[in-house]
């Protein structure tokens, strides 16, 4: 059995190491009213929250551009309330050179903005927004692509979004410096997450279990 093995996963390492491949690859994330700066307020609403999923659109190696699907509650998108404190302002993708340390209440500067001002969602501007189909919030999408940003492409911030030194957040009328964000993870480095297909991957994992269970 182990022969087997050898014989199968050898022919695979060099595969690996010699047709690097990378995929496009996803994250989900909450967003937190924690991670803002103190003194985040809700005067008379519920706590917001959320969700977002971002998607890494890579070519060959390179991470061209990135996209996004966010769920958010109790931030009102469309004039779902009477009240105006709840109101969506502004929404972004914020990011930081080397010395940004991302914590809790760290902020650094806008670099692309999706939805308000700035707005740098214009090579189409692609910003869906779609109300809950109960309670109050919505469904926000976009994308952002390769000449899109504050410095005039996504390229100019990939190394700082794959640092992760970058957070999306969402701006209201109550909290116009940021009511509820979300801190973007680092990513290892192509090499080590190459994708050669999911039966490959398989096949490395059927491996090494089946040789955990024999000794």
């Amino acid at each position: 059995m182990h022969r087997l093995l050898a014989v199968l996963l050898v022919p695979l390492a060099v595969l690996v190491t010699s047709t690097p491949v990378r995929a496009d690859f996803s994250f989900t994330l909450s967003l937190l009213n924690s991670l803002e700066p103190p003194g985040t307020t809700f005067t008379g609403r519920p706590v917001s929250s959320g969700t977002v999923t971002f998607t890494y659109k890579v070519v060959g190696q390179d991470v061209v551009g990135l996209s996004f699907v966010a769920t958010v509650n109790n931030i009102d998108f469309t004039g779902q309330t009477a009240a105006t404190n709840d109101n969506v302002t502004n929404a972004h993708i914020h990011a930081g050179g080397p010395g940004f340390v991302p914590a809790p209440g760290s902020t650094t500067g806008v670099v692309w903005g999706f939805l308000g001002t700035p707005q740098h969602n214009t090579s189409p501007f692609d910003t869906v927004i779609t109300p809950l189909a109960s309670g109050v919030g919505a469904t926000v999408s976009a994308t952002w692509d390769p000449t899109e940003g504050s410095t005039g492409s996504f390229a100019s911030q990939a190394a700082n979004i794959l640092a992760g030194r970058a957070y999306i957040n969402f701006h209201t009328n109550e909290n116009p410096g940021g009511e509820i964000r979300a801190f973007l993870p680092a990513v290892p480095e192509p090499s080590s997450i190459i994708m050669l297909g999911t039966g490959a991957v398989a096949l490395v994992t059927c491996g090494w279990r089946s040789r955990r269970r024999g000794r």
